[in-house]
């Protein structure tokens, strides 16, 4: 790196994240493959339109590049119809509503209330969702877990023209089939057309390897990140098992709300792609699970409240159990090396910028190499810390004993079915 300014802190950037342990939902570590080819020259490419269908020459290669991903991707999720073009899951979602309520005016969104789980762009005033369609919330249970009887009267309630789910903070699995059979007899009972969509951004990962049920099997279209579980690089994709569909939401991408492809980082999904459909990738997302599970019942027997998991992240809540805000809790983590997020929790009475409770998920510190056995330490130093019982010298003195047996982040390689 010839610019010195970049180059520190590109390099106090991987020290970070070397030193640390890494527990961000969110979060993971793609392959050194991965990052070759989102680092290529493919980066220098304009290249407006599909493959074959250019608004540029001196598309050959690249062309090559995205019909590989998108290949690729249909393969891992069994559908027709994939677009691995979106930057990002954000803009993933914006195409995606465009293609399903163009031409009703400003439609009707019913989605999870954001305090619950929901992501900004299913409502949130500060996001275009809210801006562009009139978005409905539907509640979650009282034991913090979806009511379908509730989804099913809401939208009676609601008369919505899309039916939303899929959520960043919701750590248990979602029954896809019940959901569709819920939107097909509201439908076929009130002579409507209300849409199904699916925002799998989270659980992308745990989808792909089989692990749950597969929305692609039920919605009308799904979204998806490809940095989260699928371990790829940062950006977005969108899946459809109706390819008439598939054309307008090729329209809805390019040309109405993006311009050139990142060919770069498309490439970068289709290697990650080509990873995740390993054998080796399912064994990678048991592993996930199984760590998420038992971090989250030792915090549980801890006394500390936490919500279940039956997906690659949980909930504590850090206000009830150690009389710290979710901000404060994140911070004094981040002071010894531990990286959380803090978070919204089920009935939370306080602001987002502070939140009761903080998110914890285990793809990124399993793709490094933790076991069962580092997801309990990991649960008890956090919950010793917290509470007062560990100082911040060996709060750091034990990430370090933890992170001596893992890998090295610049270092990870994935198996490939493309080798």
């Amino acid at each position: 790196m010839r610019d010195i300014a970049i180059g520190r802190i590109i390099e106090e950037e991987t020290r970070r994240q070397d030193e640390g342990i890494e527990l961000i939902a969110s979060e993971n570590y793609p392959s050194r493959s991965v990052r070759e080819a989102q680092g290529s020259i493919l980066t220098a490419k304009y290249a407006e339109g599909y493959p074959g269908r250019r608004y540029y020459g001196g598309c050959a290669y690249v062309d090559e590049a995205e019909a590989l991903a998108v290949e690729r991707a249909k393969e891992l999720f069994h559908v027709p119809y994939a677009n691995v073009q979106p930057h990002s899951g954000s803009q993933a979602n914006f195409a995606c509503y465009r293609a399903l309520l163009k031409g009703r005016g400003r439609a009707k969104i019913l989605a999870l209330d954001l305090n619950d789980g929901g992501h900004l762009t299913h409502g949130s005033p500060v996001s275009f969702s809210s801006d562009l369609y009139d978005v409905v919330f539907y509640p979650l249970g009282e034991d913090g877990r979806l009511d379908y009887g509730v989804i099913e009267s809401r939208l009676e309630e609601e008369m919505p023209d899309l039916l939303l789910t899929g959520y960043s903070a919701y750590p248990y699995e979602i029954s896809f089939s019940t959901l569709r059979e819920i939107v097909d007899r509201h439908n076929a009972l009130h002579g409507t057309d209300a849409r199904f969509m699916v925002d799998m951004a989270h659980i992308a990962g745990i989808v792909a390897a089989g692990l749950c049920e597969n929305p692609c099997l039920y919605a009308d279209a799904v979204t998806s990140t490809t940095h989260k579980t699928l371990r790829g690089p940062r950006g977005g994709i969108i899946l459809s098992r109706d390819m008439e569909l598939g054309k307008a939401i090729s329209s809805a991408v390019f040309p109405y709300s993006q311009g050139g492809p990142l060919e770069h980082v498309i490439a970068g999904k289709a290697v990650a792609f080509g990873e995740a459909l390993h054998p080796d990738f399912q064994e990678y997302m048991k592993a996930v699970l199984r760590n998420t599970k038992a971090a989250a019942e030792e915090f549980r027997r801890l006394g500390v409240r936490s919500s279940g998991t039956e997906t690659h992240l949980f909930l504590l809540d850090v206000l009830s159990s150690y009389g710290l805000t979710g901000r404060e809790a994140q911070m004094r983590l981040e002071s010894v090396g531990i990286t959380t997020n803090k978070n919204m929790i089920h009935g939370d009475r306080m602001k987002p910028k502070d939140a009761s409770g903080i998110r914890i998920g285990f793809a990124a510190a399993t793709s490094r190499g933790a076991k069962e056995e580092d997801a309990v330490r990991i649960a008890r130093l956090i919950h010793g810390f917290l509470k007062g019982d560990i100082g911040g010298e060996e709060a750091r003195e034990e990430v370090r004993s933890i992170l001596s047996g893992w890998k090295d982040i610049e270092s990870l390689e994935y198996p490939t079915i493309a080798c």
